[in-house]
């Protein structure tokens, strides 16, 4: 599994889901799937079945928790460079055909959140935007086809 770098922050939230997952959901399936075995035939028996199906996905994201959190690293924000593009970066860019200007800090997949302006290092524009300076200006292919973009700042 590749290594992800991650906030503490980041860190500290797959570890509580983890936990709830482990403390919580994990005990809270089994009792249904007991439940749905105490009620007799299992071979036609739709809770048992939604009860292990979902059983089958907890444990799967558990296991996939567990290994993001073996293979995580925590970047050390203190020594964030901002003569150019990388992760942990905010980044204001503008995009030159409508003029938008939008700002984004780039962030490990896991801990990405459009909606905080959190954008995953491995998003097309996250990616076009790595190791570039102020003042660049980056083509990018998206899916509807080619931007353009001026980097107008570069902070932590």
């Amino acid at each position: 599994m590749a290594i992800s770098y991650l906030t503490e922050e980041g860190l500290q939230k797959l570890k509580s889901e983890l936990e709830h997952l482990t403390s919580v959901e994990r005990p809270s399936i089994s009792r249904q799937i007991a439940e749905a075995r105490d009620k007799g035939d299992l071979s036609e028996n739709a809770e048992y079945d939604a009860a292990k199906e979902a059983q089958g996905m907890l444990e799967a994201r558990i296991a996939k928790l567990e290994g993001i959190v073996a293979n995580s690293r925590i970047i050390d924000e203190s020594r964030i460079d901002t003569s150019k593009v990388q992760i942990l970066n905010r980044v204001k860019i503008k995009n030159l055909k409508t003029n938008a200007v939008m700002e984004y800090m780039l962030v490990a997949e896991q801990e990405a959140n459009l909606k905080e302006g959190k954008l995953s290092v491995s998003t097309p524009i996250a990616k076009g935007l790595i190791g570039k300076k102020l003042g660049d200006v980056v083509e990018i292919h998206v899916p509807s086809g080619k931007m353009q973009f001026e980097i107008m700042e570069i902070s932590k």
